[in-house]
């Protein structure tokens, strides 16, 4: 599915660029904590209880532990649920590739209550490339899903040309090829970071749905930013440091249960061969909330 997406990068470039004037970057994630958990930095979401917290203040769960989630499952995966790994580089788990010394490295570290996630090229394998990628459910759509809500994450691109960082949702329903809603809630690319893309795609259907937005930003490398989501009965809305910079109609696939990704693909579309190595991708936390039921 998301390697299909760059067919409408051409189109995003070359149409109007929306300008936004964004806020400073969101502080850190220990700012305003609450005992029930950080709140949304969107204003008007105080009813929304978190239901997903990815802190990143613990080892990373990769599949093969225990998850933390006491359902005996673990909370990330390193692909793509249905299989379709996309861009110029592998997507690699925590021992598949080697760094420049020959020794195992993995594409994910966690330290200070943040996760790197870093692209290099494989010195075992000529002009090859590994990377990483998070999947917040499995190849049977075991893990975390939500239908409706909001969805946040604050990041720093790396800077570059080929880089292309991803925070996204995908229907759990496209991991066996039923109707899949793709949200783009954050694509970049290295060719320039200071616009943000947001996108909606419907796959595996016969009325497929491709609609694009651009929004001219400050460097996304130069400085951290919280970029969101919020799906409800009527609209999908894109946040950037908490202003709205796109809102799009809600179709029905959208309301399904939709899980998380986020990843440091390569190309998109654009060539690799001046792609810095290694480019890193940091990541404070990625966060899930939900309507409190009444």
């Amino acid at each position: 599915m998301k390697s299909l997406r760059s067919m409408l990068l051409t189109l995003l470039l070359a149409g109007p660029v929306a300008l936004a004037v964004l806020a400073d970057p969101v502080p850190s994630s220990g700012a305003g904590a609450t005992p029930a958990g950080p709140r949304p930095v969107v204003a008007g979401l105080d009813d929304y209880r978190l239901t997903f917290n990815e802190e990143f203040d613990k080892p990373l769960s990769i599949a093969g532990g225990t998850g933390w989630d006491g359902r005996g499952i673990t909370r990330w995966i390193c692909h793509t649920p249905y299989s379709g790994d996309f861009g110029d580089a592998w997507f690699s788990g925590p021992a598949d590739g080697k760094g420049p010394d020959g020794k195992l490295l993995s594409p994910f570290s966690v330290a200070g209550g943040i996760l790197t996630i870093t692209a290099w090229q494989d010195p075992s394998r000529q002009n090859h490339w590994r990377s990483g990628l998070l999947s917040s459910v499995d190849t049977e759509g075991r893990g975390f899903s939500q239908a409706m809500g909001y969805w946040e994450c604050r990041m720093k691109c790396p800077s570059g040309p080929g880089v292309w960082p991803a925070f996204w949702l995908s229907s759990v329903g496209g991991i066996k090829k039923g109707p899949s809603a793709e949200i783009d809630i954050l694509e970049a690319y290295g060719v320039d970071m200071t616009v943000a893309h947001q996108n909606v795609h419907l796959w595996n259907t016969a009325h497929g749905l491709g609609e694009g937005h651009s929004t001219k930003t400050a460097d996304l490398s130069a400085d951290w930013h919280v970029f969101s989501c919020l799906i409800d009965d009527a609209r999908i809305h894109f946040y950037i440091d908490a202003n709205e910079v796109w809102n799009t109609p809600v179709f029905p696939e959208a309301k399904l249960p939709l899980y998380v990704m986020v990843d440091l693909a390569l190309g998109g579309g654009w060539p690799i061969d001046k792609t810095p190595s290694p480019s890193r991708l940091l990541v404070d936390y990625v966060r899930v909330y939900a309507p409190r039921t009444p």
